[in-house]
């Protein structure tokens, strides 16, 4: 079986579409929170997601946007109401059956602080183990990792939206994990909305 992986796609609809149209076909799609900015929705991110049948959970700028500060932005004229009701159905975490395999996904930590990141030298990487799945997906740092902790795979595909992984040359990227060899591949790409921004405001 073979499953995309996407996060941090942070309203940039541009990106996750080149994302979806280099991964090719897929069987499962995943998204592990942060599709949208806080207080910022993106109608087309949300189509895409929906079109594609994500298994979608929500992030700490979901969190946001769909509490009391995001009510302007949730509220405004452009906002579709049912892309709003969509991300209003997502959960926080997912502990799912793939193809014979526990999958658990979150988009920070599955413990308090939630939104802690953890990356591949982080302490609470060695935690990840506990939760006794065989595939865990994160996302929040935008580094992309594919680490062994104990029986467990932990996954992050990096950002497929804002770039801030020095040791890929700050591009976006996406994962694609086949569940057979349980085998993990990263892809990078150059942000296409960096040609409309001076180069002087890009990191």
């Amino acid at each position: 079986m073979r499953i995309g992986i996407v996060a941090d796609i942070h309203c940039n609809h541009q990106a996750v579409a080149i994302a979806l149209e280099r991964m090719g076909t897929v069987d499962e799609l995943l998204c592990a929170g942060d599709a949208v900015y806080q207080f910022r929705f993106s109608n087309e991110v949300m189509e895409l997601l929906r079109r594609h049948h994500a298994r979608y959970v929500l992030g700490n700028h979901e969190e946001v946007l769909l509490g009391r500060w995001g009510e302007r932005a949730r509220n405004a004229p452009t906002v579709r109401r049912e892309n709003l009701a969509y991300m209003q159905s997502q959960p926080f975490n997912l502990d799912v059956q793939v193809n014979g395999r526990r999958l658990y996904m979150v988009h920070g930590s599955p413990w308090e602080p939630r939104n802690e990141y953890i990356y591949p030298n982080s302490p609470a990487l060695k935690r990840l183990g506990q939760i006794g799945s065989d595939l865990v997906v994160l996302g929040h740092t935008h580094y992309h990792m594919a680490e062994r902790v104990g029986r467990s795979l932990v996954i992050n595909p990096g950002s497929c939206g804002e770039a801030r992984d020095h040791r890929n040359g700050f591009c976006l990227s996406y994962a694609i994990l086949d569940t057979e060899t349980e085998e993990v591949t990263f892809d990078h790409f150059e942000d296409p909305t960096r040609a409309l921004l001076p180069a002087e405001g890009h990191r």
